[in-house]
This record gives C-alpha cells, sequence and structure tokens, in this order.
C-alpha cells in the first residue's frame, strides 16, 4: 500500500526524484562520481553568483524571481506546458524557478536556459508518474 501525498504538500517538496535499486553488478561495476573538492568548488561559486544578485535562490522574494530567472520563449513554453497539462499550480512554478536558477548557477550560467527548466520541472514530475495526478 503506498501513501499519497497531498498537492498542497507536494507543492512544497522542491526535488521529487525517484532513486531504484541497483542491483549487486550494477554497484560493482559503477564509474565513480564526481570528486567532492570540485563538487563543492561549483555549490561554492554557484552560491556567491546568488549572493551577488542579493540573496540565496531559496530566499529570493517573488518580485526579484522573475529578473533572476528571465525566461527565453522556449522555456516559457515548457512552464506553461507543465501548467496546462499536469496542473503545476503557481507555487510549484515558483519553487521550479528557484531550482531551475539554481541549476543555471551550478552550470555557471548568467542566465537560464530552456534546458535548465525542463531539469527543474523533471524533478518535480515524480508523484504525477507514480500516481497519475498532477505534481
Amino acid at each position: 500500500m503506498s501513501a499519497r501525498v497531498s498537492g498542497p504538500v507536494l507543492d512544497r517538496i522542491d526535488l521529487q526524484v525517484e532513486v531504484p535499486a541497483l542491483t549487486a553488478a550494477e554497484l560493482n561495476e559503477a564509474e565513480p562520481g564526481e570528486a567532492s573538492d570540485a563538487v563543492r568548488e561549483r555549490v561554492c561559486a554557484a552560491r556567491q553568483r546568488q549572493h551577488a544578485r542579493g540573496a540565496l535562490n531559496a530566499a529570493l522574494a517573488p518580485a526579484a524571481l522573475r529578473p533572476a530567472c528571465a525566461l527565453d520563449p522556449i522555456a516559457r513554453a515548457l512552464i506553461a506546458e507543465a501548467v496546462d497539462r499536469v496542473g503545476l499550480s503557481a507555487r510549484a512554478v515558483h519553487r521550479a524557478l528557484r531550482v531551475a536558477r539554481t541549476i543555471a548557477d551550478l552550470a555557471g550560467h548568467e542566465s537560464v536556459a530552456a534546458d535548465d527548466v525542463a531539469e527543474a520541472l523533471q524533478y518535480r514530475a515524480y508523484e504525477a508518474r507514480r500516481f497519475g495526478v498532477p505534481g
């Protein structure tokens, strides 16, 4: 029996990712991941970018979110499709934009690209895929 989480609670969960169990063979054959030092450097640089904008992405006021996440037409279309097809709420859109801005910061991008928005939206889609409900 699987428990369901209400839509308003899901709106407050930024990253919804299903992580399937690996087999022993997959674990033994796995390539080493990125070194912690390299990840730490990227995170520190991303946080510096955020502080330069005036606040960490999670703390951006709604009025500051729009200029920090200025979207091109393709990215805006992705957001519109998520709202129309999946029923993404305004809160969920804002949270996805904050995640997209963070993805762009971690990649060292000045602006938020459509790929950043697409990745952020994928992180919000777990509940919809699992239960067939808006996420």
